[in-house]
């Protein structure tokens, strides 16, 4: 699914047009960022926690010469599914 489609599905299954949705859709997100932006853990119940992960600084290598690279410390997004995605997931495989 991609963006646009949670939008009309959101507009679909509300009373919001399709313009309140995207609106709605948008904060959302810009929420989410700007918690993980600050260093804090999103969690929301029934479907994962987003938090953030420090990958060290390393030396790593360019593909195409084989130069060595040194690679900067980043903060990187890290999911982890929540107990009813789980499940849900796990229902519809068997």
């Amino acid at each position: 699914m991609i963006k646009s489609e949670l939008i009309i599905r959101l507009a679909q299954r509300t009373s919001l047009s399709k313009a309140d949705a995207k609106k709605a859709v948008d904060t959302i997100f810009d929420e989410i960022i700007n918690a993980l932006a600050e260093g804090n853990r999103v969690e929301l119940r029934n479907f994962g926690i987003l938090s953030l992960r420090t990958r060290n600084p390393r030396i790593g290598r360019n593909p195409k010469t084989g130069e060595k690279v040194q690679v900067a410390q980043k903060r990187i997004p890290f999911f982890k599914a929540g107990k009813a995605v789980k499940k849900a997931l796990n229902k519809k495989n068997s």
